[in-house]
């Protein structure tokens, strides 16, 4: 049997002759969404919005990915070498001002905030035993601690989504300021208290995707164990390489793809985890180029997933504003 033809040239043109396939198309390249998730922007019916997406996929201009029990689609443009990234570009440049575009854009902001409310009932009642579970999961270390000392001392360091304060507790000695944000009441709560007493430490009170600190503010930042809780986890990148200064660092610390279902219902997660290669497409897409994942051993008494650590540097290259022309998502309830 033959293996299928490849698509040409002109089946990627003539794909785009459809407007609806286009909003989708327009709609992934900002978001990976599941099929209802495209219905609740684009209003069409689910059945409409599959057969568009089997036409997308069959000229490979989409790729699909399970997470858990759902399913993503997102824009994929193959090699750079391919003639799709620059058909792209012309056509989302005449897409963009469309009529329908913001409202688009709105519907999809809403979609977003939607994924987040599970996690922010979750912290909204977490924030007294969160220590424990995350040790419970995760193990706990406190070699790592030590590691601290080798930040430079005139150093500020932005702790994203810092929770109880458990990072900022480890940062704070080791820099000339340490920046903590969270979008929790009761977590921020958490963390006065168990960082009174450290005059490096400044907490905010913000979204991830909408950070409350200045451009080119911080040294470095860290990301831990906050992105698998996050609606639009490239928003959030991007607005972390902005309040990063050029040759900044950033170190995200999260699941590797696992199966455990039950987290979603138990703590509010939105994703089961992240793959070597989902985590390099979100830092790409958010500006960041030379990413490093790592994975993590898990420790030996940890019941949860194991970990990866991600680390990437802001240089100039790059789009300086990615992802801003879709819209964070409301501030009036932020995402921890």
């Amino acid at each position: 049997m033959h293996a299928p033809a490849s698509p040409t040239l002109l089946d990627a043109f003539s794909v785009l002759a459809d407007r609806s396939r286009c909003r989708i198309l327009w709609l992934l390249e900002r978001q990976e969404l599941t099929v209802s998730e495209l219905c609740a922007v684009i209003q069409l019916p689910q059945s409409t919005v599959s057969r568009h997406l089997k036409t997308l996929a069959d000229a490979r201009w989409v790729a699909s990915r399970r997470d858990g029990t759902s399913r993503y689609y997102a824009l994929t443009l193959g090699d750079p070498e391919d003639a799709r990234p620059r058909i792209w570009a012309l056509t989302r440049a005449e897409f963009d001002g469309r009529s329908g575009a913001a409202q688009d854009a709105r519907r999809l902001a809403g979609v977003l905030a939607r994924r987040g409310e599970p996690s922010q009932q979750f912290f909204a009642t977490a924030a007294g035993h969160w220590d424990r579970l995350r040790a419970d999961l995760f193990g706990g270390d406190d070699a790592w601690g030590a590691l601290m000392g080798l930040l430079p001392a005139e150093w500020t360091v932005g702790d994203l989504g810092c929770g109880t304060g458990t990072v900022l507790a480890a940062l704070a000695p080791h820099v000339r300021r340490a920046i903590g944000v969270d979008g929790s009441d009761d977590m921020l709560a958490a963390a006065r208290t168990r960082l009174e007493g450290l005059d490096s430490v400044e907490l905010r009170r913000g979204a991830l995707e909408a950070l409350p600190v200045e451009d080119g503010a911080l040294d470095a930042a860290v990301m831990v164990l906050v992105l698998h809780h996050l609606p639009s986890p490239v928003l959030a990148l991007a607005e972390a390489r902005r309040a990063l200064r050029l040759g900044g660092r950033l170190l995200v610390v999260d699941m590797q793809p696992h199966d455990r279902e039950e987290y979603r219902r138990q703590m509010g997660h939105i994703w089961l985890g992240f793959s070597e290669a989902q985590v390099r497409r979100m830092f790409e897409q958010a500006g960041f180029r030379d990413v490093r994942v790592t994975p993590l051993p898990p420790p030996a008494r940890a019941k949860g997933p194991a970990l990866f650590a991600a680390a990437a540097t802001r240089t100039a290259s790059g789009r300086e504003d990615p992802g801003r022309e879709n819209p964070a998502p409301s501030t009036k309830n932020p995402e921890p």
